[in-house]
């Protein structure tokens, strides 16, 4: 009997996932944890691991298709060594409307099919370029172009000018999810933003008097991230709404404290999680950023690095952001937003000087956090920012 691969669930509130492409085709042999498909959803692309070993029988889904956590996309049978014969010989029937006649491409995907329905194309004279010989949208095009050389000896007449400015391209799965669960968020929370600003003198002083002891013992340098990780914990304890969740007409108030971190990858911004951040160093807590921010750039994360996040933070500075309102990460109800450092006068005591200074926004649903809260756990982090030893000595 053949193992059903299904869809794992990906995060917290997350229904369904897009199908990025399949790293295998049927018939071949695959072992445990060997990648079978690529998945999109609002977090992360990732890759869904076989159970077990076997040969592949059967794939279940297009690329570009949405399916639901827990669907069966392919089956693997256990009982076939490597180099036997599949027990199925050809990919599982595709969907009535998918184009499998083979003259002369293969099965159409969603994407390929709303083209050609727009374009006029017949996908029976489209020559599939993807996975298993699929029509893709790209593929349309050129059949577009080359029905017009054959009809009329010529292929369609330029674009005027002004048409050629326009293009237009398909939004990735990815980016729908995210566009999806962004306004989600907007439409069922009740969002508001307060904002301040820090002076980082402290922590630039710290920096430079303990850098080399600290690469010295750790092998990497002491960034700004680990201070506002361990400076937001302090903030949480102190004002539990923060770290909390709504689940129908209760409250879940965590007593952890896995803080999500805004990381760049290959296909946009994710948010891993580092766990029990109350527990970690700051050379930990730089250590762990440092280590999910590798496996992100090069699409290593998995879907356990994205779950149970309780509290989230973000760097528009690292872009040059002076100033945004970070969107929460649901089930969360708080998002810290960093931003660009700038020298800028500010007064201290009777004197105006310059100083590094940087502005910091917190996102916060209001339904359980009133205002109060907000601007004082905010105030919090500042204190302790401008304070980093108050931070090591936890007052």
């Amino acid at each position: 009997m053949a193992t059903e691969l299904k869809i794992p669930q990906v995060g917290e509130s997350i229904p369904s996932v897009f199908i990025a492409g399949f790293a295998v085709s049927v018939g071949d042999y695959v072992s445990a944890g060997d990648t079978v498909l690529e998945i999109d959803s609002d977090k992360a692309s990732m890759g869904v691991p076989s159970p077990v070993s076997g040969v592949v029988t059967e794939l279940i889904g297009d690329d570009g298709d949405e399916v639901e956590i827990g669907t069966v996309v392919a089956r693997i049978d256990e009982s076939q060594a490597k180099g036997d014969a599949p027990a199925v010989a050809a990919p599982a029937v595709p969907d009535v409307s998918d184009v499998s006649d083979g003259s002369p491409g293969g099965p159409a995907g969603p994407a390929a099919r709303q083209a050609a329905s727009e374009k006029g194309v017949d996908l029976t004279t489209v020559a599939g370029t993807g996975k298993r010989g699929r029509i893709l949208s790209s593929d349309v095009d050129g059949g577009q172009q080359a029905a017009a050389v054959a009809n009329g000896g010529m292929a369609q007449p330029a674009p005027a000018p002004s048409e050629r400015r326009v293009e237009r391209v398909k939004m990735s799965p990815l980016r729908r999810t995210i566009a999806r669960r962004l306004v989600q968020a907007q439409q069922e929370a009740a969002l508001l933003t307060t904002f301040n600003e820090v002076d980082m003198s402290g922590i630039l002083a710290l920096r430079k008097s303990y850098q080399d002891a600290f690469v010295k013992k750790n092998g990497f340098k002491l960034g700004f991230m680990p201070f506002f990780v361990k400076a937001c914990v302090e903030a949480l304890k102190e004002f539990p709404a923060t770290n909390a969740e709504i689940d129908g007409n209760e409250i879940l108030y965590k007593r952890y404290y896995n803080i999500g971190v805004a990381v760049s990858g290959p296909k946009g911004l994710t948010v891993p999680v580092l766990r029990d951040a109350d527990r970690l160093s700051m050379a930990q807590t730089e250590g762990g950023i440092r280590e999910l921010a590798t496996r992100a750039r090069d699409n290593e994360l998995t879907m356990d690095d994205f779950k149970d996040g309780t509290f989230t933070i973000s760097n528009g500075g690292v872009f040059g952001s002076l100033m945004s309102t970070p969107i929460i990460n649901p089930p969360q109800v708080a998002i810290l937003g960093m931003h660009a450092m700038q020298q800028r006068p500010v007064a201290v005591g009777n004197n105006i000087e310059l100083r590094p200074m940087m502005y910091l926004a917190l996102s916060y649903d209001h339904r359980i956090i009133d205002g109060r809260e907000a601007v004082s756990f905010l105030v919090r982090v500042k204190q302790l920012v401008e304070a980093p030893e108050r931070i090591l000595l936890e007052v």
